[in-house]
């Protein structure tokens, strides 16, 4: 099975090509990519760089140009399209009607993938693979392996799903909740809680975080914090005539996808590429993850048991959970 591995930085990109990813995923520094973070990212000369990197070691680079143009404004977007091709990536993952449209119609050599805020059932993936030729869908973390095994008996592309990383799951990127707090969209700007709205503070002997004025964490000191996120924070529901009021992560809980011990059933449903989660990680990180991986998918083609416990330390909160695919996450 492919190994699709996170890049935020050409240092990322290289690590991870070197720590045995088959294929490695990345962005512009623009708005055209959902991880639009200050520092991370290629410009259009880094991005050809690695893609010869990546060439040159038998590996592919996928660019990720996976956020909405905005009206009247779509001269970004078309030019990062253009840019991946020039620069000779494998294939670019897209979200936007419009922009799969101009891509095929534009580059009809240059291989396109459906982002994971495109589509999640068959008649709309086939849609998109008879209309523009996509060749493969990158499948939400919402889904069962059942339910993944079930769409692949009727769609003729190639299905690739999340294995690894956070777990970002209000609409797979279209957050209202970030951007409510912050202005700022995920799924047209690129960010999702920008550091320049987190504020962590000291109250109480007690380590805080809040995001755009909300506050989000309350922490122990010295107990690990999870990714400053709305949708990850804690928070006191009201008591209702059903029942008193409550504390706690009412969205999603703080920990980190790990569907690892999953591989051998999602190879039998089907899956053609595992997907790691983490262009905000560091090189170290990336690395680490890739090596453990790697390992894992090597297992499974010889018949050998699996390796564990490799990245407890590596988990959000230094916890995992196998998420919707065994309905496990609630």
């Amino acid at each position: 099975m492919e190994l699709v591995c996170p890049a935020g930085t050409p240092a990322a990109l290289r690590a991870a090509v070197d720590a045995g990813a088959h294929t490695v995923y990345c962005g512009f520094a623009n708005e055209t990519n959902a991880r639009n973070f200050p520092g991370l990212n290629f410009s259009a000369q880094e991005l050809a760089e690695g893609v010869a990197y990546a060439a040159a070691r038998g590996a592919r680079v996928l660019v990720a140009i996976n956020t909405f143009p905005r009206a009247g404004d779509q001269a970004i977007w078309h030019r990062a399209v253009a840019e991946a091709r020039a620069a000779g990536a494998h294939a670019v993952i897209l979200a936007d009607l419009g922009l799969i449209a101009h891509a095929a119609e534009a580059h009809p050599d240059l291989r396109l993938h459906l982002s994971v805020q495109a589509a999640a059932n068959p008649d709309a993936i086939n849609f998109y693979a008879e209309t523009f030729g996509i060749r493969r869908v990158v499948l939400p973390r919402v889904l069962t392996v059942e339910e993944i095994t079930a769409i692949n008996r009727e769609i003729d592309v190639e299905t690739e799903v999340f294995v690894f990383g956070g777990l970002c799951v209000m609409a797979e990127g279209r957050c209202s909740l970030s951007s409510y707090a912050t202005g700022l969209s995920p799924n047209m700007n690129g960010v999702c809680s920008p550091a320049s709205h987190v504020v962590y503070g000291e109250v109480g002997g007690q380590n805080e975080a809040r995001l755009g004025g909300f506050l989000i964490h309350r922490r122990p000191k010295g107990a690990p914090a999870p990714y400053p996120t709305l949708c990850k924070g804690c928070f006191t529901a009201p008591a209702t005539a059903t029942g008193a009021a409550q504390t706690g992560h009412l969205f999603e809980d703080p920990v980190s996808l790990d569907a690892t011990e999953l591989i051998p059933r999602l190879r039998r449903a089907g899956v053609t590429a595992l997907k790691i989660e983490g262009r905000q990680r560091s090189r170290a990180y990336v690395a680490q993850v890739v090596r453990a991986f790697r390992a894992a998918v090597e297992a499974v083609e010889a018949g050998a048991p699996l390796p564990s416990g490799l990245l407890a330390k590596l988990t959000e909160g230094q916890a995992a959970t196998t998420g919707a695919y065994a309905k496990t996450w609630r």
